[in-house]
């Protein structure tokens, strides 16, 4: 039998296990000498052998699969970060991604883009569907909510609204840029299946996405200075960064800071117009 500084697997499953409350899971009754599940709960749970399973926290019975692992962590309520580090010790590698489509966001992360002020914000899935925003964003970036559902996603609004193209200093560069952080986060997140429709509608719609996807190049969408023409305020310099949401690593925030005082007034002059038009009388 292995000890636990040899079996680290196996102490990370007696961990996980003495978290949890018998009676959350209908297990009442008897007494208990030892704190959360037993083993042979977890295993019911997880639909597999009470002896395996006891053989894998023993550091016995050589590497469990995949799907016994992914039965195991829905049996012990994993998350996915937890999921993660249970097949990096199972299996020496991280489990497979099978993305999930996104509708919407929590009202705390809603507050938090709106918290932002006078910096456009928004939070986009890994096929780059905008699916929640802050004012900001929509006065100085777009209206994300007087499009239809399927147009907010910025690849649509790169390559086939002239608003966001003409507004972009470079618009080669930038489009390139995009491009190569779009593929890189399908990649990562395995959606390259849900993302065929997308990419053939554009490749027929635009043959400047048709030469940049070809490519085949690949980039980081970390941070950087995005220069605005703005029709209102004129230049606009804002400051860039990509947050991973923590729990949902399908999700990532865009955050975009004035690069100078100056950009921050104009940023809060187009949230002001857009609140407030003005009533042109004859």
């Amino acid at each position: 039998m292995a000890s636990e500084g040899t079996n680290p697997l196996g102490t990370y499953l007696r961990n996980r296990r003495t978290r949890l409350d018998p009676a959350t899971f209908g297990f009442i009754g008897g007494r208990r000498r030892t704190a959360g599940l037993r083993r042979e709960e977890v295993a019911q749970r997880a639909n597999i052998s009470p002896t395996w399973y006891t053989w894998l926290e023993q550091g016995r019975g050589g590497a469990p699969s995949a799907d016994v692992l992914d039965r195991i962590s829905k049996g012990l309520m994993l998350t996915e970060p937890e999921r993660e580090h249970l097949f990096m010790l199972g299996l020496g590698r991280p489990p497979e991604v099978h993305y999930k489509p996104i509708d919407g966001v929590t009202p705390r992360l809603q507050r938090v883009l709106d918290a932002l002020g006078s910096s456009p914000a928004f939070i986009k899935t890994a096929t780059w569907d905008v699916i929640a925003w802050n004012r900001a964003a929509a006065a100085v970036l777009t209206d994300y909510g007087q499009l239809p559902r399927e147009q907010r996603n910025i690849l649509r609004l790169m390559f086939g609204n002239s608003r966001i193209r003409t507004i972009q200093e470079d618009w080669e560069s930038v489009a390139r840029y995009v491009i190569g952080s779009f593929r890189a986060d399908v990649a990562r997140a395995g959606a390259t299946e849900e993302i065929t429709q997308l990419v053939d509608e554009l490749s027929r719609t635009s043959a400047e996405f048709d030469r940049l996807w070809r490519d085949n190049e690949i980039a980081e969408h970390r941070e950087g200075l995005k220069r605005l023409h703005h029709p209102d305020v004129g230049l606009l310099e804002l400051e860039f960064s990509a947050f991973a949401v923590d729990g949902r690593p399908e999700l990532s925030m865009v955050i975009y800071n004035p690069a100078s005082s100056d950009d921050a007034d104009r940023v809060r002059s187009l949230v002001s117009m857009r609140e407030h038009p003005r009533i042109v009388t004859r």
